[in-house]
């Protein structure tokens, strides 16, 4: 067998995908894979590079926070292959602008949290103890 054609158990697949071998099954019955998964004649699932591919994409997709219906409806856009490539573009570019201001919303949190560590670092390097009633603030 080539390496191009070689294939992995479910057991290899949640290795190399970082997911459990329950979220693969539940990801392939919830149609959210582009293609049946193929079955060795045991009748044990086979996945090609492929869907390892196509698996890392949907596990950065939902770590974005994508919901699965709209994983599901990206993945029936690219089954129903060309024609629909605008769709699939307008439903990436809405969640990359999801995900930037989710980005821009952490980022101001985390400057406030770095702004109360400095705070906190001229006290201490200074040896000006922090009042109880600043440090029960924040």
């Amino acid at each position: 067998m080539t390496e191009e054609s070689r294939t992995l158990t479910i057991a290899e697949a949640a290795a190399a995908t970082g997911l459990t071998p329950h979220t693969l099954r539940y990801y392939e019955r919830d149609g959210l894979l582009l293609d049946a998964v193929e079955r060795a004649s045991s009748g044990h699932r086979r996945y090609t590079e492929r869907d390892l591919g196509w698996i890392h994409l949907l596990t950065r997709l939902r770590a974005t926070g994508m919901p699965i219906r709209e994983i599901r409806e990206y993945a029936d856009l690219v089954r129903q292959g060309e024609g629909t490539e605008p769709q699939r573009m307008a439903l990436l570019q809405a969640h990359r602008d999801a995900v930037r201001a989710q980005l821009a919303e952490v980022t101001e949190h985390l400057a406030a949290i770095e702004m109360k560590i400095d705070v906190y670092a001229g006290r201490l390097g200074s040896g000006v103890p922090v009042p109880e009633a600043a440090a029960a603030a924040g």
